[in-house]
């Protein structure tokens, strides 16, 4: 199976006391599909899955099943602080409707690429559903090529990769390294969208997406079209824009940036020291006239 085309990651909406918030989450869903994104991606880094139970992510996962338009494509993310979490939330996505799943690797604890190996081999072994290798270094285990390429050959549901490292040469590499074969190759650093695009990748899962879409939307079309004066000009927008959330922890500055736009989701994770409240300040001064330019 192959899955084409720009994917939403998802922030999760809470509201005063950290709860999973369904209104302003369907209010998120319909503004990312009425700018025109192929699908969404919940329970990802984007949705700060460590913060919630298995309990509320299935809530997430079901109610995006349920607010997802028929037209548009569930991805879910399966990340959990064990194997029993993962197949737990694993086999609620595939019963709700997910095209596929996202894998990434087990965090906290260090392991070796054997170890991150058999891992992937078991749950989707176990599960017996298409799953993207999720590939997260800044916040999991992070893979080696190697390792994931041996487990897209040899693994009958391992189908593909979300590649969420930064390495821009994985872009060539993946793209060659599929040949004729059906893998699912998604772009997951949005500074590499248009170099992954470009080396024939099927897309990407996008955070900036999720506050953004238009901009990615654009970006994506371009790529598709071999525009490559727009595309250039698209990323270079995009890189400006994930500069200025930088200062921010992952994904503060996407929550912010919906707020700004009239969808906020809640309060953040972490009370907020008087230099966050200056820095969250001058994004928003600086975001609306950015957004006025972006397009053009």
């Amino acid at each position: 199976m192959t899955i084409n085309g720009l994917f939403a990651a998802v922030a999760t909406p809470v509201d005063a006391g950290g709860r999973f918030d369904e209104r302003t989450f369907d209010r998120l869903v319909d503004f990312l599909c009425a700018a025109g994104v192929d699908g969404i991606c919940v329970g990802g880094a984007t949705g700060e899955y460590p913060l919630f139970e298995v309990a509320e992510r299935i809530a997430v996962i079901e109610r995006s099943a349920a607010r997802l338009p028929r037209d548009r494509t569930l991805l879910v993310a399966i990340g959990s602080s064990s194997v029993r979490g993962s197949l737990k939330l694993g086999d609620a996505a595939m019963s709700a409707g997910a095209r596929a799943l996202l894998l990434p690797m087990p965090m906290f604890f260090r392991y070796q690429q054997e170890d991150l190996g058999a891992f992937a081999s078991h749950v989707s072994r176990t599960l017996k559903a298409p799953c993207l290798l999720y590939d997260l270094p800044d916040f999991t285990n992070g893979l080696a090529p190697d390792t994931s390429l041996a487990l897209l050959r040899n693994e009958e549901f391992i189908v593909g990769i979300k590649d969420s490292s930064g390495r821009a040469e994985n872009m060539a590499l993946f793209a060659q390294a599929r040949q004729d074969r059906d893998w699912t190759l998604l772009v997951g650093d949005d500074r590499l969208l248009r170099t992954g695009m470009q080396a024939g990748w099927n897309g990407g899962i996008s955070g900036v997406a999720c506050c953004c879409p238009e901009l990615l939307v654009a970006l994506a079309s371009s790529c598709r079209e071999s525009d490559t004066t727009k595309a250039s000009e698209l990323q270079r927008q995009l890189d400006e824009f994930v500069q200025r959330l930088s200062v921010f922890p992952t994904p503060w500055g996407i929550r912010i940036a919906l707020a700004a736009r009239g969808i906020p989701t809640g309060p953040l994770p972490l009370p907020l020291t008087p230099a966050r409240e200056r820095q969250i300040a001058e994004f928003q001064a600086w975001l609306m006239p950015w957004m006025e330019t972006v397009g053009r």
